[in-house]
C-alpha cells in the first residue's frame, strides 16, 4: 500500500512533467531557429530576444498563473524548472558541436574546447541561469495571483453580507 506522501510526490512529479513537456518542445524548436537566424546573418542584438532565458521567464509566469491556487505550487514550479532547464540546454551543446566541428563561427562555438565541457557548462551553469530567475519570477507571480485572488474573495464576502 502506498503512503499519502508517495502518492503526493508522484502527483507533484506528474503535474510538473506535464507542465515541462510543452516548454521542452518549445525549447527544442527555439534553439535551432535561433542558430538558423544567426547563420542567415541577423544581428545578435535581434537574435538575443529569441533565447532560452526569455522562454523560461515566460513559462515561469505562465506556470505561476496556472499553479497559484494549488497547495504545492512552489514545489511544482521548482520541479517543472528542474525538468525543463537541463533538457532545454542540451540542444545548445549539440549546436556548439555542429558549429565547432564545421567551423561555422556563430556565438555557439565560443568559450569551450570540447563537447564535454560545452555540455557541462550548458546543462549545469546554463540551467542555473534559467532556474534562479525563473523560480523567482514564478514565485512572484504566484504571490501576486494569490493576493489578487484573496482580494477578490474578500470583496465577494463583503458584497454578499
Amino acid at each position: 500500500m502506498e503512503t499519502k506522501i508517495n502518492i503526493k510526490q508522484k502527483t507533484t512529479f506528474r503535474r510538473a512533467l506535464r507542465l515541462a513537456k510543452t516548454a521542452i518542445l518549445f525549447a527544442l524548436i527555439l534553439t535551432p531557429i535561433r542558430f538558423s537566424l544567426e547563420l542567415i546573418g541577423l544581428p545578435e542584438r535581434i537574435i538575443f530576444i529569441i533565447g532560452l532565458l526569455w522562454l523560461t521567464l515566460a513559462f515561469a509566469i505562465y506556470w505561476g498563473i496556472k499553479l497559484y491556487n494549488e497547495e504545492n505550487a512552489l514545489g511544482v514550479l521548482l520541479l517543472s524548472l528542474l525538468l525543463f532547464s537541463p533538457i532545454s540546454r542540451f540542444p545548445v551543446a549539440v549546436i556548439w558541436w555542429i558549429d565547432h566541428k564545421w567551423e561555422i563561427g556563430t556565438h555557439y562555438s565560443l568559450h569551450f574546447d570540447n563537447f564535454a565541457q560545452a555540455a557541462f557548462q550548458q546543462v549545469v551553469y546554463g540551467s542555473l541561469i534559467q532556474l534562479i530567475p525563473g523560480f523567482l519570477l514564478g514565485t512572484i507571480t504566484i504571490a501576486i495571483m494569490r493576493k489578487k485572488n484573496n482580494g477578490i474573495k474578500k470583496m465577494n464576502t463583503i458584497h454578499n453580507e
